[in-house]
């Protein structure tokens, strides 16, 4: 059984100032999630207001998961030495700004640079929200229903951010998909000035491991980016090649380096636990493969069956309330009873079947028979994805390593959505291409109006690509089905926030 290390009984005071911090966290956690979402549905109407083109579109995208990705281990490094407490505060105010200056943004150049700022000080952000609610809620009797809600935001918020952004650029205009930010953050400041412990709550005085620091950073930056140039140039492109080798590489030296320094940025030991070390696994495919969702059902819903972005958001909302269910309703009595390995690869599989019912969308699928089955299986799957996943990802950490374990599966997920959006968009381009080359000499041969004959080629290229996207995305989840079955013990841990997690059977 797990040790209480003399932790005296929670009192009633203490249980409901847990549940306040886990509000706080919750506020940030969203804000971070959904902001690389809602911007996307703001990108026309911004680029018609500032006049900036098509190829320079991606960068206001970039900028943020470029940032936010390359310098997340060095911000959960940070928030384990100067203080979980103050690397939330900064990381909030910090996005507060650089969201107001892009909402202010008058120019596309202004617009760039804030959302790499936003990507900066997200990256001390998430992984300080996340160590905190660990070490919040270490040894309590609430910790899997926490971290339910906690994985649930986690899961939902990109589809909360889409049908934010499709309401705030309808009603208002695009700028307040980024003042919203202002809003969240002010909320989520008061709350952790108030509630937030000052005392034992982080800032182990250790020298930062410059060399790990900076093949951490380089090499993360380098992986980010090259999938991001594949989106746009193609994987046989020179420079797409050269940058995720380039990451490769880095990252295959920080790992050299981080056995050898003696406080490494990111201690082995973190990692190499079979059960945080598959979580990061999982979180990393799991973000892959829910892009077959966010981005290619986004454009289906759209351009396909003719929704507006605020409708487009609102058909989302039933796979919001299927992972609000599965994770916080469902999370914490399936989690007291079945180990990581039962849940998570029944999620993975759940989720599977999800994209595989959504392969069956047609031109005039109607949204309840067509899209709603599969949306709401897949929420469920994910609901249980999340919650043990981010759970079990900083399982029995050492207090001291929390802020980078921390930031290790927000690293994976940003990798793997990174690895999600450039692969799938890849193979959904070539399936488009390939119907038409396959039926446009048909097409040609039965006659009739030209306009009709490139409308059809144009449903069907569309559709064929949206169904190889999501064959391809489940795909990922069933091999996350079977990676978590087979990775992960059969055994329900106890966690415990200063050590290795004791197993119960």
């Amino acid at each position: 059984m797990t040790q209480t290390h003399g932790t005296p009984p929670a009192t009633e005071g203490d249980s409901r100032r847990r549940w306040l911090i886990l509000a706080v966290l919750s506020v940030a956690q969203l804000m971070v999630v959904l902001d690389a979402t809602i911007v996307n549905i703001a990108l026309p109407e911004a680029q018609r207001s500032l006049e900036f083109g098509d190829s320079e579109r991606q960068w206001v995208v970039t900028a943020y998961s470029l940032a936010f990705g390359s310098l997340l281990l060095l911000g959960g490094r940070i928030n384990d030495l100067f203080g979980r407490r103050n690397s939330f505060i900064v990381g909030l105010v910090g996005f507060a700004a650089a969201s107001a200056l892009g909402g202010w943004g008058p120019s596309f150049e202004v617009l760039v640079a804030a959302r790499a700022l936003q990507g900066v000080f997200g990256a001390l952000l998430a992984p300080a929200a996340l160590s905190l609610l660990s070490v919040t809620f270490a040894g309590s009797a609430d910790r899997a229903k926490a971290f339910g809600v906690f994985g649930a935001i986690a899961g939902a918020g990109g589809a909360i951010g889409l049908l934010l952004g499709g309401v705030l650029t309808e009603y208002l205009s695009w700028h307040w998909c980024l003042y919203v930010n202002v809003i969240f953050a002010i909320a989520a400041l008061v709350g952790a000035v108030l509630f937030l412990p000052r005392k034992a709550e982080g800032g182990h005085r250790h020298r930062l491991d410059w060399p790990g620091t900076l093949l951490a950073t380089s090499g993360l930056f380098f992986l980010v980016y090259g999938f991001s140039h594949s989106e746009t140039h193609g994987w046989s492109d020179t420079l797409t090649l050269t940058f995720l080798a380039l990451g490769v590489v880095l990252l295959a030296a920080f790992v050299w380096v981080e056995t050898r320094v003696s406080h490494p940025l990111l201690p082995m030991r973190v990692v190499a636990d079979r059960l945080r070390g598959t979580s990061y696994l999982v979180m990393l495919i799991a973000a892959v493969g829910m892009f077959g969702i966010f981005l290619f059902l986004t454009y289906y819903m759209q351009q396909t069956l003719g929704y507006s972005p605020v409708v487009t958001g609102c058909a989302f909302v039933p796979m919001v309330a299927a992972i609000a269910v599965s994770a916080s309703v469902l999370g914490a009595p399936l989690s007291a009873r079945f180990s990581p390995r039962i849940l998570v690869s029944a999620g993975m599989a759940i989720s599977a079947l999800g994209l595989g019912l959504l392969t069956g969308i047609e031109v005039d699928s109607s949204y309840v028979t067509g899209v709603l089955p599969g949306l709401v299986l897949f929420g469920l799957g994910m609901g249980q994805v999340f919650s043990n996943g981010i759970a079990a990802s900083t399982s029995g950490v050492q207090d001291e390593d929390a802020g980078v374990a921390s930031a290790t599966v927000n690293t994976a997920q940003q990798v793997g959505g990174s690895i999600g959006v450039a692969l799938l968009s890849s193979v959904a381009a070539s399936a488009a291409e390939g119907y038409v080359s396959d039926n446009l000499a048909a097409a040609q041969a039965a006659g009739g109006d030209p306009a009709m004959l490139a409308q059809r080629l144009a449903e069907g290229a569309a559709l064929s690509s949206y169904h190889s996207a999501f064959w391809l995305a489940a795909a990922f989840f069933a091999v996350g089905a079977v990676l978590s079955a087979i990775l992960y013990r059969n055994e329900i841990p106890n966690h415990d926030a200063h050590g290795a997690p004791a197993m119960a059977h």
